[in-house]
């Protein structure tokens, strides 16, 4: 299991879903789990950016991961766990010690918001954004030395360029960390590229 972080519209969504695709893994978004749920009330709190109650992403995060886990297949965890709190817990339950490793996507604000701009979704408003991103600010410092605590291993990278660039860029500390085997390696040299736009 490897976790990509970054602010909302570093693409770590799309690097997540680009690697599942490529390697038959499995991407787990705690935003696309809780609109999955198909919950009224849950759909609107989406719309505020506001975090979620705590125990009910940990028990639907967990849940998914053991589902997936059984399967043998390998999971891109999607900006989780989301604060401290989430991160504790998640070490407590032992889904930490099935994290090797997280990656941080850096990319300036400028360059964000115009990804964001580009991708036009709904919930992109700017108050909603900014407080996104306050929200991931003010929880990434206190998570990462939770996970170096518990030996995962954490590299941040420069998310600028194309998107094929930084799926490259994240390959390469895969294959250092050796996530990345031979089989997938020639998995994903069976499938085709196409054109990619940025997500979040």
């Amino acid at each position: 299991m490897i976790a990509l972080f970054g602010l909302a519209g570093s693409g770590k969504s799309l690097q997540g879903q680009i690697l599942a695709e490529k390697y038959g893994w499995k991407w787990l978004s705690v935003g696309q789990l809780l609109r999955d749920q198909n919950d009224v009330a849950i759909n609107e709190e989406l719309k505020t950016g506001e975090l979620f109650d705590d125990e009910l992403v940990i028990g639907l995060m967990h849940d998914a991961m053991v589902k997936i886990g059984a399967t043998g297949t390998e999971i891109v965890l999607d900006g989780y766990p989301r604060n401290e709190f989430q991160a504790k817990r998640i070490a407590e339950n032992g889904d930490m010690a099935k994290i090797e490793g997280a990656i941080l996507l850096e990319v300036p604000k400028e360059e964000l918001w115009k990804r964001i701009e580009e991708r036009g979704r709904s919930d992109d408003k700017k108050e909603v954004v900014e407080r996104r991103w306050e929200i991931f600010e003010q929880n990434i410092y206190s998570i990462l030395p939770l996970f170096e605590a518990n030996n995962v291993k954490i590299t941040t990278l420069d998310g600028v360029g194309t998107v094929e660039e930084i799926t490259a860029r994240i390959e390469a500390v895969l294959r250092d960390w050796g996530v990345l085997d031979e089989v997938a390696i020639l998995l994903s040299e069976e499938q085709e590229g196409e054109e990619k736009s940025y997500g979040e």
